[in-house]
């Protein structure tokens, strides 16, 4: 039902505009596969924009918590993000206001959020729900925000904090009890919850309870999903026993390696772009440092950045051999 709703508000907010240039990049994306040669006929469908990369937890797998970014820190100026919205936002089927960081320390973070609403763009973003009080959960439904993703890892305290560092079980079950009740007393059906529960080695057990709290809560969907683990050849207390939940495979070398072959395409690169807080221009959101910088906004605008030189070639090296790029050795796509 979750995906149908969402589905909906999808539907509504297109354009043949819209349409056409989705479908212009699929073509050019299966046409670049067969000739082994990036050919881009579309302008970005998708954009992840980065708010801010502070963030008020610490989780270990995560240079936000770690406070190791080796790439400057700070939060998106608001004529910076009006700029990339009004260049793009006729073009784009999806907003994802979140990269590194918690989007709710942005104060800005819901005027943005409208202002891309206004101008019939999907809006998402993720956060650990520590910041839903009864103003912020008013500003979200009054915001156009359709879907919202929260992070939660563990159904107690005691497993909750083993990897959401300094973050408040207590607070997230009221924020988000506070936003579905405020919700259903306005008959509205967005922002769509989604419960998101990252499965490490130290909360798998609780699946089966994180089934009846997510129904007891109400949310609109759950969704499991697999850890992200930095130095995964020597194992990790991270990874799930139940390989079902795990992005990573015992190899015969008595080494951790990825349960997915990687393959020389990647639908990513000819779909949309991330943008961080001070307005470069990456491939993916598993450059958290910024390694691939493919430009900067507003030196440059983003239809010319998104076919220039270097981004071409990163699109290159893809379809010759995915291998050879660092942060495609630790992606499921």
């Amino acid at each position: 039902m979750n995906k149908l709703i969402t589905a909906y508000s999808y539907w509504t907010l297109l354009s043949w505009r819209k349409i056409s240039n989705y479908f212009f990049l699929i073509a050019s994306f299966h046409y670049s596969r067969w000739i082994k040669k990036p050919v881009l006929w579309g302008r970005p469908t998708t954009l992840s924009i980065e708010p801010t990369t502070s963030c008020n937890l610490r989780c270990p797998e995560c240079p936000s918590g770690l406070r190791s970014f080796s790439r400057p820190t700070g939060m998106i100026q608001e004529e910076l993000f009006k700029k990339i919205i009004d260049d793009n936002g006729q073009y784009l089927t999806y907003l994802h206001l979140y990269f590194q960081g918690e989007p709710y320390l942005h104060p800005k973070f819901l005027d943005f959020v409208s202002y891309a609403s206004q101008r019939k763009v999907f809006t998402a973003t993720s956060t650990n729900a520590h910041f839903l009080t009864e103003e912020i959960v008013d500003k979200t439904l009054d915001s156009g925000l359709k879907q919202l993703i929260v992070s939660m890892d563990g159904i107690t305290q005691e497993i909750y904090q083993e990897y959401r560092i300094g973050g408040k079980l207590s607070k997230v079950h009221a924020g988000l009890s506070l936003l579905i009740h405020k919700r259903t007393e306005r008959k509205s059906l967005y922002p769509r919850i989604i419960l998101q529960f990252l499965v490490t080695g130290k909360n798998e057990h609780q699946l089966d309870g994180l089934k009846d709290w997510a129904k007891m809560m109400k949310v609109d969907e759950l969704q499991l999903k697999t850890a992200q683990i930095y130095d995964f050849e020597n194992g990790s207390e991270l990874i799930p026993k139940n390989i079902k939940y795990s992005r990573y495979i015992l190899g015969k070398n008595g080494k951790w390696e990825l349960k997915k072959e990687i393959e020389n395409k990647c639908w990513r690169m000819w779909q949309g772009s991330v943008i961080t807080w001070d307005g470069r221009v990456v491939p993916c959101c598993f450059d958290k440092d910024a390694q691939h910088v493919m430009g900067q906004i507003p030196v440059e605008k983003l239809k010319n950045i998104w076919k220039n030189t270097s981004y071409q070639s990163f699109r290159n090296q893809l379809l010759s051999d995915r291998t050879q790029i660092e942060i495609c050795k630790n992606c499921t796509e």
